[in-house]
């Protein structure tokens, strides 16, 4: 597999094939860094605005960061480490020949006409935002027993906000926990998709594990925020790290609000009062339709959530509230699962992947406020989880963050499948206990 992938690359540079695309992010680089206090921390954060740069990945205990840095600030970037002693070195040295590599693959496996059948997906492309709109259609009209496709609303640019609903009971049962899971709330993290739509498929299609269809109520939301995910496919290839919706109720020189900061739970602390922020919170709480479509669904169904997923990347992580650092009454239960979901994951992991790790937000990472996943919490959803899914890796040593090799696209729907299923069944037994129906 590495071997192959590199071979690739190599070619591809070799032959000096010329793209239109991505022409911005020529000589950008990927760097990663360490911090070893608060004061350390807090110049990357300063950097962050003063530079441009975009910080993939926080560092966290034992784990470095990650931060795409732009090619004319390179030289002060490095000087600023280098003065104040922070360690770093250049994991990616131009960005954008990765970038065509994913490009090729994609196209390729593009090429071949997607069938957007009842019989199910092939696991192997990025789907488009109107190939899953589709899918769930299609889905709606084969599986009527089971699937409900739901329109909570629309986006920013009246894109609906579709989402299926699966039951064996047309969500009737009260003795059912509802299972809430969605991705793609932040637009450029492609490889989550394969998380929903690879569960989809093992609970409509391909069944193999009887319970996790009949014992619960599942509400998938593929696509998230619209906007921003159709953004990043643009052709330029210039927004494929578009991170925000595309609200232009801010001015024109800066669009968009970070979905995962408009949540009503401490809102604003964890997040950037800028416009031009990758992490700007809007105007206030649920001030974006996409957040409402989500609150609507969570009040909806509260009394039985039991399980709420927002699907992230990238990082192997499985974080829960709150992110500020205030644990939630039930905060050993809630790590004790996260940890057996991190296990179910690790069990059957690439090996060139780390291994999972669990802990609060605030605590291992960073501070985040207005998160899909504390807004939950907060409510009284018992159980709520962030899941970062592993960046692209060919080996250990390099990371390539948000890209996407189709070779993975099965394989990161299946170990989060495998997690999945262990925080459902855990979820279960607490409902069940909750609810005297032991």
């Amino acid at each position: 597999m590495r071997a192959t992938m590199h071979r690739a690359l190599v070619f591809v540079l070799l032959l000096g094939v010329a793209y239109a695309k991505f022409e911005s992010y020529e000589g950008t680089s990927v760097y990663e860094f360490s911090v070893k206090n608060g004061a350390e921390a807090k110049l990357m954060q300063q950097l962050e605005k003063e530079l441009d740069l975009d910080i993939w990945a926080h560092p966290g205990p034992s784990r470095p960061g990650t931060v795409l840095v732009p090619k004319q600030m390179k030289g002060e970037f490095e000087y600023k480490l280098k003065f104040a002693g922070i360690q770093h070195k250049v994991q990616v040295d131009n960005i954008k020949e990765y970038m065509e590599l994913e490009d090729k693959w994609l196209t390729s496996a593009r090429s071949q006409r997607a069938n957007i059948t009842a019989a199910g997906l092939s696991f192997d492309r990025v789907y488009t935002w109107e190939d899953i709109d589709q899918y769930l259609d299609v889905l709606g009209e084969a599986y009527p027993d089971t699937v409900t496709v739901v329109n909570g609303g629309s986006s920013v640019e009246r894109r609906p906000m579709k989402y299926l609903k699966i039951s064996t009971t047309n969500f009737q049962d009260k003795s059912k926990p509802v299972i809430y899971m969605q991705s793609l709330l932040h637009a450029r993290e492609w490889i989550t998709q394969a998380a929903s739509l690879y569960a989809i498929h093992r609970l409509v299609i391909d069944v193999t594990e009887r319970d996790m269809r009949n014992d619960f109520d599942w509400i998938i939301v593929p696509v998230a925020n619209p906007d921003g995910f159709v953004h990043t496919h643009g052709i330029s290839g210039t927004f494929r790290y578009w991170r925000k919706n595309r609200s232009t109720d801010y001015g024109l020189l800066c669009m968009g609000v970070d979905l995962n900061r408009n949540f009503d739970v401490i809102f604003g602390t964890g997040s950037s009062d800028n416009v031009c922020s990758d992490t700007f919170h809007g105007a206030g709480p649920f001030s974006e339709p996409e957040t409402q479509v989500i609150r609507d669904i969570i009040a909806e169904h509260k009394d039985r959530m039991e399980l709420f997923l927002d699907i992230h990347s990238f990082g192997s992580w499985i974080l829960y509230g709150y992110g500020n650092g205030t644990l939630p009454a039930n905060a050993l239960y809630t790590h004790l699962i996260g940890v057996q979901m991190a296990q179910a994951i690790d069990a059957v992991k690439k090996s060139y992947n780390p291994d999972y790790v669990v802990g609060n937000t605030a605590l291992m990472l960073y501070e985040a406020s207005g998160s899909a996943a504390d807004y939950a919490m907060s409510v009284g959803v018992p159980f709520s989880y962030t899941y970062e899914l592993p960046g692209l890796r060919f080996d250990p040593g390099t990371l390539f963050g948000f890209l996407v090799d189709p070779a993975f696209i099965e394989q990161a729907g299946f170990e989060t499948w495998e997690g999945i299923k262990v925080g459902a069944r855990y979820a279960r037994n607490s409902y069940r206990a909750r609810k005297g129906l032991l």
